[in-house]
């Protein structure tokens, strides 16, 4: 799209999420005649694609829609809390073949807490994978 407001574009990835899309983001690109665009990516499953494509023709200003097939492999997950000196947060643990290859804290208990005591995100985010790894 090379004619749509930035808040036009906000609000219609935010209706494509409620509407249950995995994930919405854009892209900025050169279009025919080099014009600065948008492309505009939503990946949702496919029984979604009519409902979503619906969104996008009402909201937006193309004129079409492209859809593709696509696969996705994910790894289990399991969310874990830990007691930090800054109260509880959720630890979000990746688990391939059953070992943890990964874990990071949740964001929205690190934003609260770093809100609540009144610190750098980054200071509650470290004592959490401090305390997590316990």
């Amino acid at each position: 799209m090379d004619d749509m407001t930035g808040e036009a574009l906000g609000f219609t990835m935010e209706k494509l999420l409620g509407a249950g899309a995995l994930d919405v983001y854009h892209t900025p690109i050169y279009m025919k005649k080099n014009r600065p665009g948008i492309l505009l990516t939503t990946l949702a499953p496919t029984e979604l694609e009519s409902a979503l494509t619906d969104i996008l023709l009402e909201e937006t200003t193309t004129l079409g829609v492209r859809s593709y097939p696509s696969t996705r492999t994910i790894l289990d997950r399991k969310i874990v809390n830990t007691n930090t000196p800054y109260g509880r947060i959720r630890i979000k643990q990746a688990i391939k073949h059953g070992h943890v290859i990964r874990a990071l804290p949740e964001y929205e208990d690190v934003k609260q807490a770093a809100l609540e005591h009144n610190l750098p995100f980054q200071e509650v985010y470290k004592a959490a994978l401090t305390f997590g790894n316990k």
